[in-house]
């Protein structure tokens, strides 16, 4: 298939959904002599933070001098934007024939009856990143769970470590209700005595978390031990952090903006400690230079200076309270906040979050069928109508906050990580390509 085609079939397998279990990856691995085998890996599940924690820890990885597999989801505009290595995406040559070669060997499965039905458009990807990354011989490979864990695809590996970021109330309709449902199906993640790092600070999840890795005999090692073993001193620019890990006293300043992101730090840091035991050792200097210098797309990234603009795609409660923290902090005024939003998520309490600090609100779509329409929205949250307005196309949203903003104000975009990859896609470019 050329790129066009892979396109195409990756649309139309799309459409089959989300579907839980792992029969159907483990069948295909086991066909092409489970790569996924080939190489050791990190894997990181949690609601928030996860492709924050597995930039960070691919930077020192890669400052440590080791070639690095860095497998995430979603991509914001192409689908090579998942696979990794180092700073390189997968060159498209390389993404065309492999998807060729899976969809080749997909079919012949799903003919001789082992597959019962096709793999789903992540199964798809899960597999592609193991062959891409056994293919590429790398030192490590990062894997993020995509959602949950306990049934997520990607959760055939054996990894060295294993990492939780956090535990918060979002997928309801796939991983449950409550904060300790949705921490079972995240700790389904943990294996049989292999190292778990957890970056939750208390609470039921942590309950959770607890009894799990007692049940798999797996050591856990908590990030956050004591309050004072992390502090965070405020700048006009942003905030520099101290962590204290095990008698080793960490001073750093991340690229990635925002307070919530030191605390990423910290669980990237304690991972780094714990490979330096169990793997290979890596200097203090080199795991702080990586926290440093990692960059995240959509994360609070700047994409424009007059007027400021902000993209993140903060996609439930705990992720829209760190934008606007971070919006009332450190961007200048006025504030106008361009938002869409996936109908299934916690509207109303991401709005009464995000909407407060901004002046004018636009209302945007993205054309996706999981996307709440803009009046659906306004209808959530009477007590913004005076500043709220509705633009459906995206792109001419996008233009009238700029026009509001004027030169000196901040123009955010945010909402879901969809919204983020509509206006890279008409506006921006992603990062380099072999």
């Amino acid at each position: 298939m050329n790129y066009r085609q892979s396109l195409i079939y990756l649309d139309e397998i799309q459409k089959s959904g989300v579907k839980f279990g792992l029969d159907n990856v483990r069948t295909v691995l086991r066909s092409f002599g489970h790569p996924e085998s080939k190489f050791p890996s990190i894997h990181v599940a949690g609601t928030n933070g996860k492709g924050s924690v597995c930039a960070m820890l691919s930077r020192i990885l890669s400052e440590s001098g080791f070639r690095v597999g860095l497998y995430t989801s979603p991509h914001l505009v192409h689908p090579e934007e998942r696979f990794r290595i180092g700073d390189r995406l997968i060159p498209r040559p390389a993404f065309c024939r492999l998807l060729t070669r899976l969809k080749g060997r997909v079919d012949v499965l799903v003919r001789s009856g082992e597959l019962a039905s096709p793999p789903t458009h992540f199964e798809h990807l899960t597999c592609l990143a193991f062959l891409y990354f056994a293919e590429k011989k790398v030192d490590m490979a990062i894997i993020e769970v995509g959602l949950g864990g306990r049934f997520d695809a990607t959760n055939v590996i054996q990894p060295l470590v294993s990492v939780i970021t956090s535990i918060a109330r979002d997928h309801t309709e796939f991983l449950g209700t409550t904060v300790g449902k949705i921490a079972y199906e995240k700790a389904g993640i943990i294996k049989p005595g292999v190292p778990v790092v957890c970056g939750i600070a208390g609470g039921e999840a942590l309950k959770v978390v607890k009894r799990r890795a007692a049940e798999q005999w797996a050591p856990l090692i908590k990030v956050f031990e004591e309050d004072r073993d992390f502090q965070a001193v405020k700048g006009r620019k942003g905030y520099r952090f101290l962590f204290r890990k095990d008698g080793v006293e960490y001073r750093f300043r991340p690229a990635l903006r925002g307070w919530h992101q030191g605390r990423n730090a910290a669980v990237a840091i304690t991972t780094a400690g714990v490979l330096s035991r169990v793997w290979k050792n890596l200097p203090k200097a080199k795991i702080v230079s990586g926290i440093e210098k990692a960059e995240w797309e959509g994360r609070l990234e700047v994409f424009g200076r007059r007027p400021l603009v902000i993209l993140d795609g903060a996609h439930n409660e705990d992720g829209a309270a760190a934008v606007a923290a971070y919006l009332r902090a450190f961007t200048p005024a006025p504030r106008i906040l361009v938002f869409a939003v996936m109908k299934d998520k916690a509207i109303r309490k991401m709005a009464r979050r995000l909407f407060p600090p901004a002046r004018h609100i636009i209302l945007t779509g993205i054309p996706y069928a999981r996307a709440a329409l803009p009046e659906d929205v306004r209808r959530r949250v009477p007590e913004f109508l005076g500043r709220m307005v509705l633009e459906p196309d995206a792109g001419k949203a996008f233009g009238n906050a700029l026009a509001m903003a004027g030169k000196r104000g901040t123009v955010l975009i945010t909402g879901s990580l969809f919204l983020v990859g509509e206006i890279k896609k008409r506006f921006g470019h992603g990062p380099s390509r072999e």
